[in-house]
């Protein structure tokens, strides 16, 4: 017989089970047909050379997921991989004069080993590097794929440059105006830019979200709101002078009628083309440029106050006449309709507040339900609806019918059409830094653009570069990657330099993981449809709105493409919480860090991973406690040493249980399937991880209890060792080393990674007697000791009988009794 050692020697334990687990491949998986496959994904890391605990948590939270679903005869598929390009590995090629893929790699060997000393139940055979050229040779030809299909394509833009890192940035990327990484202030600039036309897929993806409830609403909002669907009219204004009309896009047509003003982004071409060469130019410059300033300082969600200028432009309603002025406001924006703006102050609050500041007029046009508003006596816009007046022949209508009678007169007039705006733009993937995927395009002077043939692919990053202090790519300047052969006609050409966003990596690996060897295409079809889509995602909420997105895109175009056969990526996704310590997220700046690895070393992967599943639910910022990861340690000491102690008895105990249970055995027998229920029940409906884990400290705190030395009857061996069991089954998926090890411990031949989840006894779960409060005029006046189940005219006469609830009730007629089974009777009076 093999005996545990008295002390809980987690060092041992975990690196005797990491190394069989690893050397078996225990869980290398294949597609069967035949069995139910479940897919768990956490959103996989930079390599940035070490885990810190949000990691621990993202991935632990997975892991329990993932051998949960084994245990209930799934077959799991569990990869792991790294989003190995972008600007970290550049800067610090720079900074410490190494390779970007030398830094990278070093780092991938060393964040492997981090994620193997937790325990965590990954197929290593699946692990993918995105900077791996047999990876992003499937990237570009994608790339290459959306080009011929239209959905790739170049124009000159305006872009966030940020010149120490010597590359554009996304909106996402700029706080408060300055660059995410390095905090420089960032400046626009016009440059040619490739992107990839998401805006095709915008219905898609927006009627997408009604077809994931597994998903949390917060981040559908998110997703809803980015994508930012309007329905309104496109209506010409003639301008005055040698001008073309100004397009406007109104949700509100039925309000035109009351425009009195016309407002355009700062950065709206008419702008500069109104002021030019007249005496307002110098002034109008000054403010667009001041606008542009500010809005680089903004915070995300922040407005600043509004403001504008004259331009020095009229335009004319195209249904008055009216002759209106046009200004430049520092509320519109280019990216929202067409930058231009009908401005009706009586029925937009913007308006209303810009009107008022400049002194220009407020018309009514909509008049609300019993009331009549003038423009004079307005403190505020009325933006709801109501009936059309002064509107001419529509005036009289409901304003949602004025809405579709005034866009359908635009159209008889040629001045407009119904149009659906979306605030999603197009996706800029242009990078220009080095370590990136080359974007697989060629300039030809004679054949103008061309993508890089299939066969020809990948077009590999060259190693032989030198960086530069300043942060510029060499590729711009690398003569033997920029001169090619064009592939049409063979003559001299040139490379594009720009690499990808790194979002487009990471926007497809979930697929690539189904088939990661495969040579001869991105994606094995018959294994894609097998492990497609993943079932459950795991990552946080700063990526619920561009990853989520881009990947949901991409689903759909390689959908389009032949490639997959489903609509949606991700079937359920769940964003964990931060870690929080000292009432802030951990972080290096703020100096709150914990080490994973200090944790590791001094309490065991398994305590640490119990520590950060019990803290809180997997939603919810879990808050750092010292003695939170102490007593999670103590748990499990406790649980080493009760095997330890009773080990003899454990191990020779009957595999069946008696046939007559003591008052002992039926209470740990019943407490045993009670926490089955329990632990099942929270990890099925919403992976409560901590109130699972709670019960089974509840069972073993009853184990403890009734096998203490002052307890005469003891349970039986059989019973005890069944709860032992039971504890170490519902503990592995969070603490795998250690129940894994007692396991074998107690005189298992077959490891606790083959065991099925249990299953609990309904009748052994119940309460010998249960409580029912008894209720008189709300308040509680009586208690009955009955059976679970006991019928409600039962528990009615009981509780009407009961001497002391007669007492309460004395001559009063009894109106009501209200029975709530196996909870409470209340008697109205």
């Amino acid at each position: 017989m093999s005996t545990v050692q008295t002390r809980y020697d987690f060092t041992a334990i975990e690196e005797k089970w990491r190394s069989r687990w690893l050397a078996a491949k225990t869980w290398k998986v294949e597609a069967e047909p035949s069995r139910r496959k479940y897919y768990v994904l956490e959103m996989f890391p930079y390599p940035s050379g070490r885990i810190h605990m949000g990691h621990v948590r993202n991935y632990t939270i997975g892991d329990v997921v993932a051998r949960y679903r084994r245990m209930r005869g799934d077959n799991v598929i569990h990869p792991m991989g790294w989003d190995a390009f972008g600007l970290p590995a550049e800067n610090a090629a720079i900074k410490h004069g190494t390779h970007p893929a030398r830094w990278t790699y070093d780092n991938i060997d060393y964040m492997r080993g981090q994620l193997q000393r937790l325990g965590l139940s990954y197929d290593w055979d699946r692990e993918l590097a995105t900077c791996d050229p047999a990876y992003y040779r499937w990237e570009q030809l994608f790339f290459c794929k959306m080009y011929e299909k239209g959905l790739a394509y170049r124009k000159l833009t305006t872009v966030n440059w940020c010149g120490p890192c010597q590359t554009v940035l996304a909106n996402e990327q700029v706080i408060n105006g300055a660059c995410w990484r390095c905090d420089t202030q960032v400046t626009p600039k016009e440059m040619n830019g490739w992107f990839l036309k998401i805006t095709a897929y915008a219905e898609e993806l927006l009627a997408g979200c009604d077809q994931l409830p597994g998903w949390p609403e917060k981040v559908l909002t998110m997703q809803r709101n980015w994508i930012g669907k309007s329905t309104g009219a496109e209506i010409a204004f003639p301008v005055e002078g040698d001008h073309d009309p100004l397009i406007i896009f109104t949700t509100r047509p039925d309000t035109i009628f009351g425009a009195t003003f016309m407002s355009l982004a700062p950065e709206h071409p008419l702008v500069a083309k109104l002021s030019r060469g007249t005496e307002r130019e110098s002034e109008v410059s000054a403010f667009v440029e001041r606008t542009r300033a500010a809005r680089r300082s903004l915070k995300p969600g922040e407005e600043p106050p509004k403001e504008g200028v004259f331009t020095g432009g009229y335009c004319l309603n195209p249904f008055t006449g009216s002759r209106l002025p046009i200004y430049a406001a520092n509320f519109v924006l280019m990216e929202y309709g067409t930058g231009a703006v009908m401005a009706v102050p009586a029925h937009d609050q913007r308006d209303f507040e810009f009107a008022r500041q400049y002194r220009l007029p407020v018309v009514p046009v909509v008049q609300p339900a019993g009331e009549t508003l003038t423009g004079a006596t307005m403190t505020a816009a009325h933006e709801g609806p109501g009936v059309l007046a002064d509107s001419g022949p529509f005036s009289g209508l409901e304003s949602e019918e004025a809405k579709t009678a005034i866009t359908r007169r635009a159209e008889e007039l040629h001045i407009g059409r119904r149009r659906i705006t979306y605030r999603l733009r197009d996706w800029g993937i242009s990078r220009q830094r080095y370590w990136g995927a080359p974007i697989p395009i060629i300039y030809c002077d004679r054949c103008g653009i061309r993508p890089v043939p299939a066969e020809q692919l990948p077009v590999v990053l060259p190693t032989d570069v030198n960086f530069e202090s300043s942060g510029k790519s060499p590729l711009h300047t690398l003569e033997s990657f920029i001169h090619t052969e064009c592939p049409s006609c063979h003559g001299p050409a040139r490379r594009e330099t720009d690499t990808m966003d790194t979002f487009m990596e990471s926007s497809w690996y979930f697929a690539r993981y189904t088939c990661p060897d495969s040579q001869d295409g991105p994606l094995e079809k018959k294994a894609a449809a097998y492990w497609l889509p993943v079932d459950q995602y795991v990552g946080g909420v700063e990526h619920a709105i561009l990853h989520l997105l881009y990947s949901r895109f991409f689903t759909k175009v390689l959908r389009d493409l032949g490639y997959l056969s489903i609509d949606e990526p991700f079937t359920n996704m769940l964003t964990q919480g931060m870690v929080i310590k000292d009432g802030a997220k951990m972080s290096k700046s703020k100096g709150n860090v914990v080490d994973p690895n200090e944790l590791i070393a001094k309490y065991g992967a398994d305590t640490v991973r119990l520590f950060s599943m019990f803290a809180a639910p997997p939603e919810r910022d879990l808050e750092w406690n010292d003695q939170g990861v102490e007593g999670a340690f103590r748990f499990l000491s406790r649980i080493h040493r009760f095997i330890g102690d009773h080990l003899a008895m454990l191990q020779n105990a009957a595999r069946e249980l008696p046939s007559n249970l003591s008052a002992a055995d039926r209470t740990l027998h019943r407490k045993t399937h009670q926490t089955i229920r329990k632990v099942s029940r929270d990890v099925e409906g919403g992976f409560q991880f901590n109130t699972a884990i709670s019960a089974v400290m509840e069972l073993t705190n009853t184990l403890l209890a009734l096998n203490g030395p002052e307890i005469e009857q003891k349970p039986d061996p059989a019973v005890n060792r069944r709860a032992v069991e039971t504890v170490l089954t519902l503990l592995f998926p969070m603490v795998p080393h250690l129940c894994a090890e007692l396991w074998e411990e107690i005189g298992h031949p077959e490891p606790l990674d083959n065991q099925s989840w249990p299953e609990y006894d309904p009748e052994a779960a119940k309460e010998d007697e249960i409580t029912v409060v008894i209720q008189v005029k709300g308040k509680v006046r009586g208690r009955l000791q009955v059976v679970p189940g006991t019928p409600a005219a039962e528990l009615e006469q009981l509780a009407l009988a009961d001497d002391k609830v007669k007492g309460f009730i004395g001559d009063a007629p009894v109106r009501k009794v209200i029975v709530v089974p196996d909870k409470l009777v209340n008697i109205v009076i």
